[in-house]
């Protein structure tokens, strides 16, 4: 810790504070600096597990592989655990994170109890739900850093299973996959089987499918997808009834990693010659993220297309949610409209009110993501991400900042809680030593 606050100290006023992270999961490009960021080497740890007590002690930079490692053996997870296992306790809660618990847990802030931020003063704090720093505490999910940093976090934990049954069932329309979503969060249960994972696929408007998981402590076979076979592959079926599987709890809640859903195809990992010789340890999203790097670098992406003829193409990567009666509404405009397949659909319900990320507690929302490029249009290179904005807006939606965002700044303030960020920011950052969160998620600085 120590040594974290000297090295804030050290950077010079008017120059930007960054974390010193070997890693990122964001996909928004920065302005370089060359600048030293934050010393965080000592952060990346798991405190203590509490086992009677259900809870985590743990620092801020610590990944989500670490924390699943230290609380798995006592039969305890996190209630939510981000899809990517380089993801870490202080990214998701400042920047948000989700997953197929959240249907039931809400989102990863929700199950923090307590933790000591470092705040844009230089200060460090302890921020609980109520108490001297609970407008920070409230105001931080979402704020991306812009208030201060978390450096330890106290988390719940929840029991699991050895293992997660799955049932894939399919849907050959949306708006009956939707009510589906509706009635297994409400109730918790499908055909008298609980429910303790919801989240699904969409291959096209007649091809669909809702994955339910269920802790199982029932020993059996187990599936692995880390070597040939590719997870989101194995969903798609013909049969009437749900096709059936199992995982390990270790291996399910990476189901998503090996093959960064389904963006590995991009890289040819999926190529079945290509993933023989490509090694298990490089089938992880943390190396994934280094080739999105070097494409980011060079340029490979552009000039692989401009020598087949072809213009440059546009980021789409975005997470948005929206009402559960809207989400039809959505698909089926996006896959009219954004060349993207396929996507991914994650209901979320939260069970307060978090004033930067103002979803309604208690409301079912469903998240819809889409992880690709699109043709560029020449006369906006932002065209579709725009678009998807504007939708998400006229249906009462939000989106995620961790990529790209194009918002004017009025529309950007209303959407995410500007007059309880800016009471918060002066608070806790009163010399605005970091940037404010415009500059940081549309600005990019």
């Amino acid at each position: 810790m120590a040594q974290l606050v000297r090295s804030y100290r050290a950077i010079p006023a008017g120059q930007p504070v960054r974390l010193a992270k070997r890693t990122s999961n964001l996909f928004r490009a920065r302005t370089a600096t060359d600048v030293p960021g934050l010393d965080v080497s000592g952060l990346g740890g798991v405190i203590e597990v509490d086992a009677d007590a259900r809870t985590a002690d743990v620092q801020g930079v610590c990944t989500y592989e670490d924390l699943v490692d230290a609380t798995l053996p006592h039969g305890l997870a996190p209630q939510v655990v981000p899809q990517l296992k380089t993801i870490t306790l202080g990214g998701a809660v400042t920047g948000l994170g989700i997953e197929s618990s959240s249907f039931r847990a809400g989102l990863p802030h929700e199950s923090v109890l307590e933790m000591d931020v470092l705040t844009g003063a230089g200060e460090v704090v302890t921020a609980r739900p109520d108490g001297e720093h609970a407008d920070l505490f409230h105001a931080f999910p979402n704020s991306y850093g812009t208030l201060g940093y978390a450096t330890r976090l106290k988390i719940a934990l929840e029991p699991v299973e050895p293992y997660v049954s799955l049932r894939h069932v399919r849907f050959h329309d949306l708006e009956t996959l939707v009510s589906a979503i509706g009635d297994i969060a409400r109730r918790g249960e499908h055909d008298g089987i609980p429910v303790d994972y919801l989240d699904g696929v969409v291959f096209s408007a007649a091809e669909s499918y809702l994955t339910l998981g269920t802790k199982t402590a029932v020993p059996g076979p187990v599936s692995d997808y880390t070597g040939q076979r590719i997870y989101y592959r194995s969903i798609q079926h013909d049969s009437p009834l749900p096709k059936v599987d199992r995982l390990t709890t270790h291996d399910y809640l990476w189901r998503w990693d090996t093959d960064w859903f389904w963006c590995s195809r991009a890289f040819g990992t999926q190529n079945p010659t290509i993933r023989r010789l490509w090694p298990d340890r490089w089938k992880r999203s943390s190396f994934y993220w280094k080739l999105v790097a070097l494409d980011r670098r060079y340029d490979i992406a552009d000039k692989l297309e401009a020598r087949k003829g072809q213009p440059p193409r546009e980021r789409v990567v975005q997470d948005i949610e929206v009402p559960l009666d809207r989400t039809a509404e959505f698909v089926h405009w996006f896959l009219r409209e954004i060349p993207i397949e396929p996507i991914w659909l994650c209901p979320v319900q939260t069970r307060a009110s978090w004033p930067l990320y103002p979803l309604e507690p208690g409301e079912l929302y469903v998240n819809v993501g889409f992880w690709s490029t699109v043709p560029r249009d020449p006369d906006d290179p932002a065209a579709a991400n725009k678009l998807i904005e504007d939708e998400v807006s006229a249906l009462h939606g939000h989106k995620s900042l961790y990529s790209d965002a194009f918002y004017d700044e009025e529309t950007f303030w209303r959407l995410y809680g500007g007059d309880a960020y800016a009471a918060v920011k002066r608070r806790y950052d009163p010399d605005s030593r970091l940037l404010d969160l415009y500059s940081k998620a549309v600005r990019r600085k």
